[in-house]
C-alpha cells in the first residue's frame, strides 16, 4: 500500500521534508495541530501543556505497551494561525538532541488542504537515525489516524 505522507531525505542533507494532503478543509487540519484534544487523540499521546500561540511551548507524554512512558517536548516560534508554525522538538532520555520544525498548512480548495513541514537535525547522522527508527511510517500511521478523527468533525 501507498503511503500517503511523503518523505523526502536526501543523502548528506540533515534535513527532512514531509508533505501530506488531507481530505480536510485547511481550519480542520490546523485545529489539529493547535487543540489539544484533538492533538491527544491522532497522536495517541497525553498533552500535558500545548500553548498554541508565538513564545508558546508543549509538552506531550506517551506510554508504550510495556508502560515506559515517553516525554518529548518544545518551544513555539512562529505562529501564524491557519498558515504557519515554527517549532523546536525533542524527545527527554533520548540521545536525538533537538530539531527545529517548519510547519506550513495549505488550502488545496474547498475541503482540501496540505502539510508540508521541513525538520532540521543537528547532523546528517542524526537525521539518519532517526529514519532508522521507523519515523517515515510512523508519520504516515499518525496521518492516517488524524485524517480519520478530523474527517468525523466535517
Amino acid at each position: 500500500m501507498e503511503q500517503k505522507t511523503k518523505i523526502r531525505a536526501e543523502d548528506g542533507k540533515q534535513e527532512v521534508v514531509i508533505t501530506r494532503e488531507f481530505d480536510l478543509p485547511l481550519e480542520l487540519l490546523f485545529r489539529a495541530y493547535v487543540e489539544p484534544d484533538l492533538v491527544e487523540q491522532w497522536m495517541g499521546t497525553k498533552v500535558l501543556k500545548l500553548e498554541s500561540k508565538k513564545h508558546g511551548s508543549y509538552q506531550f507524554e506517551t506510554t508504550d505497551p510495556k508502560g515506559n512512558k515517553y516525554s518529548f517536548h518544545g518551544a513555539i516560534h512562529e505562529f501564524c494561525p491557519n498558515r504557519k508554525i515554527t517549532r523546536t522538538f525533542e524527545m527527554e532520555n533520548m540521545p536525538f538532541g533537538v530539531q527545529l520544525e517548519f510547519l506550513e498548512f495549505q488550502q488545496l480548495a474547498a475541503d482540501t488542504s496540505k502539510l508540508n513541514m521541513h525538520v532540521l537535525y543537528e547532523s546528517v547522522a542524526q537525521r539518519d537515525q532517526v529514519l532508522k527508527m521507523g519515523m517515515p511510517q510512523g508519520i504516515n500511521m499518525v496521518h492516517n489516524r488524524l485524517q480519520a478523527v478530523v474527517s468525523k468533525l466535517k
